[in-house]
This record gives C-alpha cells, sequence and structure tokens, in this order.
C-alpha cells in the first residue's frame, strides 16, 4: 500500500482517537478545585452574584468568575447522595455559566433554572 493511504489512516485514527474522549462539564486540567462548595454557596448562590449575571447586570470579569465556580462546584463531592445526581446538575450550571460568559441569549434563564437550591439540596446536603 502507498505512503499517502497510511499516512491517511493515521490521521483518522487520530482524529478518531481525540473525538470520542470522554466530554466534562468541567474545564480540561485536573488540578483541585479553585473553590471550595461553601465558598461557592456563600458568594454566588446565596450572594449576589448568580443573581447579577442571570438579570444580565453583571460586568464579563464577573461572568467568568461565577463561571470559575461552576466548574470548581462541578469539580468537588457532594456531602451525600448519588455522584450521577451532582454530576448531572452541576453540568447544567457549568453550561448555563458559559452560555452568560458568551453572551448567549436565554442565559440568564439556563441559571436561574439550574440554581434550584431545593432540587439541589434535598439529595445532596
Amino acid at each position: 500500500m502507498s505512503k499517502k493511504f497510511w499516512t491517511l489512516m493515521t490521521v483518522a485514527g487520530m482524529l478518531t482517537a481525540t473525538t470520542a474522549m470522554p466530554s466534562r462539564a468541567a474545564d480540561e486540567d485536573d488540578a483541585a478545585p479553585k473553590y471550595k462548595t461553601k465558598e461557592i454557596m456563600k458568594k454566588a448562590m446565596k450572594g449576589p452574584l448568580l443573581k447579577k449575571v442571570a438579570e444580565g447586570g453583571a460586568s464579563d470579569e464577573e461572568k467568568k468568575e461565577l463561571h470559575a465556580m461552576m466548574v470548581a462546584l462541578s469539580k468537588n463531592t457532594p456531602k451525600k447522595g448519588e455522584q450521577e445526581s451532582w454530576d448531572k446538575m452541576t453540568a447544567a450550571l457549568v453550561k448555563a455559566s458559559k452560555a452568560a460568559v458568551d453572551g448567549t441569549d436565554g442565559a440568564g434563564e439556563m441559571l436561574s433554572k439550574g440554581a434550584n437550591c431545593k432540587a439541589c439540596h434535598t439529595p445532596h446536603k
């Protein structure tokens, strides 16, 4: 077989390997989360940050900070409950905060819906 054929096969194999990798809700590095859950709850959820971003009154820096917090939250482990449930709930928050950073329409509604305190606290706190 020709050298061109094997080159194409190698490239196709590398593309298949990289696209088949599992995706993560969090960012790609495996470093320890930047924020602890308690800190995120205090500053973003109970504090004004999430509400400010959801209502559209936040600066770009505040949106990025909220997204960093949601990514960290997705990396943290819940006090109780199933990890699968935690991953699903935090993935929605990561997606919504990323949408806010990107300026996607409906990001505020996504954040408000994802930040349902009781829905998360009942199984995980």
